[in-house]
């Protein structure tokens, strides 16, 4: 699932964290590795044979929410319980939007297409540059008016193809996980001296908690299973773990643009290993939004500057 990252002027600076070309280096590296495993969301749930939706929402968040649990406890050492009591309702609210946009990511995968529902989650930066505007008062500047015009007409050529497939639903869920993905990104820097690694732990347990009723666990096959280790663990658990290291020794605008791989790589995974061609207005209207998104964070790397994550 796509990272979070700012795109408007930051109210309250922070200075670089690393001082350093190979710190730098190390950080972008960190952070393109976890983009590819979240590359591979769309992949995994395509690959799965017979496990329904809500299965697949709950062990998913189990087997995240495992992965948080030791990451957390390693990297804290022995305040593993502090780092959930000190979160307070900033990390209750960021915590309610990842179990929302987790659930609504494995839902749009089953109900549209890959491409689709990474390009849409792509937009969720713009959507906070908004809420920033309206809650924080942060300047949304001109370039970046421009660049949410241009994914609106991208995300609007993908959808227009929808139509024809039946795959609408699935188009608008995962609009809620852009939503939910920027309410999270305007809570955090609002609240950016809060540790939010045991929000996302605690939504991977609410989505957990809510897919049960519906799910049938013991169901799985041995290949599903296994995947949905490599989901939960991997794909968000371990790539979480590697975007909150590697962020915090980047500037904030080159963080962003190596972000824009997780929706670049997840339909040619799909389209190479499973020949699931994306369509060709979901080819045009991505490529639209995607140069509009690398457009907007290459002329921000003019002033880049490290904002740490509060993960």
């Amino acid at each position: 699932m796509m990272p979070i990252h700012p795109i408007t002027d930051s109210t309250g600076s922070a200075g670089p964290l690393a001082g350093d070309v190979a710190s730098e280096r190390q950080g972008l590296l960190l952070v393109a590795l976890a983009a590819v495993l979240w590359s591979t969301g769309g992949l995994i749930v395509r690959s799965l044979e017979s496990t329904d939706v809500w299965t697949t929402v709950l062990w998913r968040s189990v087997f995240a929410a495992g992965f948080l649990i030791v990451f957390i406890a390693v990297r804290d050492r022995g305040r593993t319980i502090q780092m959930f009591r000190t979160m307070g309702s900033p990390g209750l609210i960021v915590a309610a939007c990842f179990a929302t946009a987790s659930i609504s990511f494995v839902v749009a995968l089953h109900l549209t297409s890959v491409a689709n529902t990474l390009i849409i989650l792509s937009t969720s930066p713009l959507l906070a540059a908004l809420l920033g505007r309206v809650i924080l008062g942060e300047r949304v500047r001109g370039r970046s008016w421009l660049a949410m015009a241009a994914a609106v007409i991208g995300v609007a050529i993908m959808v227009s193809d929808s139509f024809g497939q039946g795959a609408l639903i699935g188009d608008m869920v995962a609009f809620v996980i852009a939503v939910c993905l920027a309410v999270a990104t305007v809570t955090i820097r609002r609240h950016r001296h809060v540790r939010m690694t045991p929000a996302t732990c605690l939504g991977a347990v609410l989505a957990a908690m809510i897919a049960a009723p519906w799910a049938q666990p013991l169901a799985v096959t041995g290949g599903d299973f296994g995947l949905l280790v490599v989901f939960g663990a991997f794909q968000f658990g371990a790539g979480l773990a590697l975007f909150s290291t590697g962020a915090r020794l980047a500037p904030a605008a080159e963080v962003a643009l190596i972000s824009v791989l997780e929706p670049i790589l997840g339909p040619i995974w799909v389209w190479v290993f499973l020949d699931d061609h994306p369509g060709t207005a979901a080819l045009i209207g991505g490529s639209i939004v995607l140069v509009a998104l690398a457009a907007h964070t290459l002329l921000d790397k003019r002033k880049a500057r490290a904002i740490p994550p509060a993960i």
